[in-house]
């Protein structure tokens, strides 16, 4: 449950996030007011939180042996909400649809900590930071083009609502397999799943969103944006 809790955190971070960002989608405030600054480090650090929590639970169902239909089932999952996302924006934005985002990454990511999921924990640890300290500013020339935009290693990206490619970003992901495994070793999971024994309601309720995480991210922007346009509406007629 405290992984449920985590994972609601990060949804609440990121709606707070997007509601301040739509207002500018929306033409409700000056271009450029919700890009820069702290609203840059922000959404990178949402995603950077999303992608260490799969991570953890990625070790955390999988770590003492892999289920291989329940790792297929989420994956396929995951697959059809990044589908959904890319071609939701195509058509409703298409000068800035999502080819890679967040959910593409959690994805592929995905298939990569699964791949290094026996490796010591220290290795993933130190590959994470690898990747983060000398991933961003890797260009490959042979990676340019639209074709390798997941990879991150090109030039010439296009403009996009969202990107998220493997480099760096799969680096949480696995620094979050590496805290799974660190906390395997020293028992701290199976101490954190017996407290509590009986959650109560207020921890249950919190615990829900973080349950259902992918459903609320692929329609808490609708809702988003349906509020806004409404509260805009209501406002002009006040």
């Amino acid at each position: 449950m405290v992984i449920d809790w985590a994972r609601t955190a990060a949804l609440a971070a990121m709606a707070a996030f997007h509601f301040g960002r739509d207002f500018e989608v929306l033409g409700l405030v000056p271009p450029g007011t919700t890009f820069g600054g702290l609203w840059d480090l922000s959404a990178r650090g949402i995603a950077g939180g999303f992608l260490f929590l799969a991570g953890l639970s990625l070790w955390l169902a999988h770590g003492s042996g892999i289920r291989w239909g329940a790792f297929w089932r989420r994956f396929a999952w995951l697959v059809a909400a990044a589908a959904t996302v890319s071609v939701a924006t195509y058509v409703a934005v298409p000068a800035f649809w999502v080819r890679f985002g967040i959910l593409h990454s959690i994805a592929a990511s995905s298939l990569i900590g699964l791949a290094c999921l026996r490796l010591p924990w220290w290795v993933l640890a130190a590959l994470g930071g690898l990747i983060l300290w000398w991933g961003p500013g890797l260009h490959l020339p042979a990676l340019d083009g639209s074709w390798w935009l997941w990879t991150g290693l090109g030039q010439g990206i296009p403009a996009m609502m969202d990107y998220e490619p493997l480099v760096p970003w799969v680096a949480p992901l696995l620094l979050g397999v590496a805290v799974g495994n660190l906390g395997g070793r020293l028992g701290l999971w199976d101490r954190l799943a017996t407290v509590p024994r009986r959650p109560g309601r207020w921890a249950r309720w919190l615990a829900w969103p973080g349950q259902h995480s992918l459903a609320i991210y692929l329609i808490h922007q609708p809702v988003l944006l349906g509020l806004i346009l409404a509260g805009a509406w209501i406002t002009a007629r006040l």
